[in-house]
């Protein structure tokens, strides 16, 4: 049961619990989360990272996929293939850096596999396996509309290659954010009517953007690169990080839908190791708060506890959070250097 609790521990949803307790029976149980090089890593991979940390802890084999060619078709990267390769071999280095032990994990690349015809076949089952209209509903996992299809027709390759991708790799979990919902039910779908087992589908939270505030669908207001003023980057200096969270959406009391509270919640309290998280106040104004659990961190907020102090105490267990992530760009420069010579990072 430990490792059941281990692995469902901060998760939005799991398909289902009693297949993934017939999983963990397993002895070497095949799990993984496949990503797209696209540019640069934020602070909301920190969840991805900490939940590959319990894969790992619970005896799996786990496999990062780095989906170039799947980039490729997403128009990642201005479709330059080189680019995108060369951004895997960085976000490798960001899985070092944010303490993923790198020599038990497997990175693959689709272009590692693409000239093998039965993962190919697989492809051919799948799309067999389900209709035109289905597949365009699970184009939302590439952050498009089903309209794209009518302009581009590989988009429509892309999420039967994902579902193949899941069973070339023979996977029992198929990890992921709640935006890789749709491809991960497909794939049960298809498991289902291809004769094979399905997989488990595990899906943690998405980081809401600094700016998104509580009106946006989550896939929409999801922290991402392409919205620089709302995400906070590994790279960020610690300046940058409390100027971000100085202008980060929290209104007074408000609970739901508050992105300051979800870095608290899904970042900074996981990473405590158990110590209080501690906000800093001038003894005038009642002095420092100590927190054991995000519970009451919450409660205390919705009571009243100001906003800004709340940022400030943020800001400052995010920057302690990035300062090891940053010494090991500083030892390990060559990938990161490259991406900015390439002109993939600012």
């Amino acid at each position: 049961m430990e490792n059941l609790e281990r692995l469902t521990a901060n998760t939005e949803e799991v398909v289902t619990i009693e297949e993934l307790k017939a999983v963990l029976q397993k002895p070497t149980p095949k799990a993984y989360i496949g990503f797209e090089p696209s540019g640069v890593v934020h602070l909301g991979w920190k969840i991805c990272v900490e939940k590959i940390k319990d894969f790992l802890a619970c005896g799996f084999d786990f496999t990062v996929l780095l989906a170039d060619w799947h980039a490729y078709i997403n128009d990642k990267l201005g479709g330059d293939i080189e680019k995108i390769k060369l951004c895997g071999k960085y976000m490798e280095d960001c899985f070092a850096a944010m303490g993923v032990d790198t020599s038990k994990v497997r990175f693959v690349y689709a272009s590692d596999y693409v000239n093998d015809s039965k993962y190919w076949e697989l492809v051919l089952q799948t799309a067999k396996a389900t209709s035109v209209a289905r597949v365009k509903r699970a184009m939302d996992i590439m952050g498009r509309g089903e309209e794209e299809a009518e302009k581009d027709l590989s988009k429509l390759f892309y999420p039967a290659m994902q579902v193949s991708d899941i069973f070339y790799l023979k996977l029992d979990v198929a990890y992921g954010g709640t935006d890789q919902r749709h491809a991960h039910m497909l794939a049960r779908d298809v498991a289902k009517k291809t004769g094979r087992i399905a997989p488990v589908a595990i899906h943690t939270p998405l980081l809401t953007g600094l700016q998104a505030g509580s009106r946006m669908n989550p896939v929409e207001a999801k922290m991402s690169k392409s919205k620089p003023d709302s995400m906070i980057s590994i790279h960020d200096t610690p300046e940058v990080v409390k100027k971000k969270l100085s202008k980060a959406f929290c209104p007074e009391k408000q609970i739901q839908g508050n992105p300051v509270l979800e870095i608290c919640k899904f970042i900074i309290f996981p990473d405590l190791g158990g110590a209080p998280f501690i906000i800093k106040r001038p003894e005038k104004f009642g002095g420092d708060l100590h927190f054991e659990t995000y519970q009451q961190l919450e409660e205390s907020f919705s009571a009243g506890l100001h906003p800004l102090d709340l940022k400030n105490a943020t800001a400052d267990s995010i920057n302690r959070i990035l300062e090891p992530v940053q010494a090991f760009f500083e030892k390990h420069p060559e990938h990161y250097a490259q991406m900015k010579q390439s002109g993939i990072l600012p």
